[in-house]
């Protein structure tokens, strides 16, 4: 009987029961964490090691981070709010309906206190100047022509009381009428109304000058409104118009801030917004400055509570009452660093309300 011929499989075939790929199995003394994550891939316990073992780590750099960089504990007497760097907004518009002409100024320019920054068309307004110019110098020569008349009828007036007195010293000795005597009376008298009048006519002729110079005064003025200026030093921050825009009467050209007023409003408890009086020393450390403090003041205490109901009388509900409380940078220091004010910054307001303590050394900067 002859044996089956067995032949040894190639090793170009794979077996049905071995795998072609076997996983890579890692060493018993491999402690990398892709090791370990290798180990641990197929089970969701290892997953959830991985996980925990990165969260650790994660907020442990955080914390760390955190306790490097934390400020201070502040002394009592002083308190804190959170806040953002805010100035007064000031609407350029326009006073009378028209077409803009010319821009100026663009976004983020300085600009000064009557600095142009529009001008609106005044063709109509021009021609309109024009006309009142044109019916003043008519009223001076119709004045002209008044005086003259004045002197004119003046002239007649003392010719017919010189002839009525003449007729006067005649009529006793009957060498005139009495008809004539009265015509030369009546003369007298119209000569005398005539000149009344001639002055009337004078005194119209004034006032219509003065009528005309008044509405070349009233075009002037509104040729000059329809040249917008900068009311006070500042940073334009918005343009709203462009050139060849009809806007109406109060129509927004510009938004530019008041870089003179610059204040933080901050939100403080009871116990210590009580405290604090107008005229407070204050400093502001900006989150974008964190080492250089901005001395300040406080000018503005709310006198109603936020965020509660303002009649409350339970000791617990009183101490969450937050007032607002108002911290102002000195104008003369903002003109001196113009520049670099900017609105929306975040920052801390830091308010001593207990004037006999000290400010801590990172807030007695003066810049």
């Amino acid at each position: 009987m002859t044996e089956p011929n067995v032949t040894a499989p190639s090793r170009n075939q794979a077996s049905p029961n071995v795998d072609a790929n076997p996983p890579i199995v890692p060493s018993p003394g491999d402690r990398s964490l892709v090791t370990v994550s290798m180990r641990y891939a197929g089970t969701w316990r290892g997953w959830t090691r991985i996980l925990l073992v990165l969260g650790i780590a994660v907020l442990g750099g955080a914390g760390a981070y955190w306790w490097m960089h934390r400020l201070p504990a502040l002394p009592p007497g002083i308190a804190s709010g959170n806040g953002r760097i805010e100035a007064d907004p000031i609407d350029i518009e326009t006073k009378f309906a028209g077409r803009v002409a010319t821009l100026k100024v663009d976004e983020g320019d300085m600009v000064k206190a009557g600095d142009i920054v529009a001008e609106m068309d005044v063709k109509e307004l021009t021609a309109s100047l024009k006309k009142a110019e044109a019916q003043v110098n008519q009223a001076r020569k119709s004045i002209d022509e008044a005086l003259a008349n004045v002197e004119q009828q003046r002239s007649l007036a003392t010719l017919a009381e010189q002839e009525m007195e003449r007729a006067r010293a005649l009529l006793p000795k009957g060498t005139i009428s009495r008809q004539a005597f009265d015509q030369r009376q009546q003369q007298f008298e119209a000569a005398n109304a005539a000149l009344a009048a001639a002055r009337f006519r004078v005194t119209q002729t004034q006032h219509a000058l003065e009528a005309a110079q008044h509405d070349v005064e009233l075009y002037q003025v509104n040729i000059a409104d329809n040249t917008l200026v900068a009311p006070r030093d500042g940073r334009i921050q918005y343009r709203i118009a462009n050139v060849g825009e009809v806007l109406p009467a109060g129509g927004k050209i510009f938004t530019m801030l008041d870089i003179s007023y610059v204040y933080m409003d901050i939100y403080l408890p009871t116990e210590e917004a009580g405290r604090i009086k107008i005229g407070t020393e204050s400093r502001i450390l900006l989150d974008a400055y964190p080492d250089h403090p901005i001395p300040a003041k406080v000018t503005f205490i709310a006198t109603q509570a936020q965020f509660t109901p303002k009649a409350v009388e339970t000791k617990s509900e009183r101490d969450k009452l937050m007032f607002r409380i108002r911290v102002r940078i000195d104008p003369e220091r903002l003109r001196a660093h113009a520049d670099a004010v900017r609105s929306g910054l975040p920052g801390v307001a830091y308010v001593r309300f207990d004037p006999k303590v000290n400010w801590p050394a990172w807030l007695q900067g003066n810049s």
